[in-house]
């Protein structure tokens, strides 16, 4: 089975980008599907669907709302997934979580996936 390790989170200032990676060891990193996710600080704000990816790197899945600004990729020979983000706000500001599940095909379903990393906190300031 894959682990995953998030890295790449911090504190920006809004309007900044940011490049979070999720590196997978364990198994053959094109078996999966892998997923971003956050959870916002607070009481009662669950896990959001952020973005997926196919094994193939060619199917994508956003969020609605973040389409335009977050980007999933991939490099399966360096087992290594990544989230482009740009133009961030306050808003943006969670613990993400990389997340995969062995199945060609996304989905926003949290509970879909098997595997997940401990998470990268972006802090992101006004």
């Amino acid at each position: 089975q894959v682990q995953l390790v998030e890295s790449g989170g911090g504190l920006v200032q809004a309007g900044a980008s940011l490049r979070l990676s999720c590196a997978a060891s364990g198994d053959i990193f094109s078996r999966y599907t892998v997923a971003w996710f956050r959870q916002a600080p607070g009481p009662g704000k669950g896990r959001e669907f952020v973005a997926a990816l196919g094994w193939n790197g060619v199917s994508t899945w956003y969020a609605d709302s973040l389409k335009g600004r977050f980007t999933i990729s991939r490099d399966n020979a360096k087992s290594t997934a990544y989230l482009q983000m740009s133009s961030l706000n306050t808003e943006d500001t969670a613990d993400y979580y990389c997340a995969a599940r062995t199945h060609w095909y996304g989905t926003k379903d949290q509970y879909e996936y098997n595997y997940w990393g401990q998470g990268t906190q972006v802090t992101v300031s006004s």
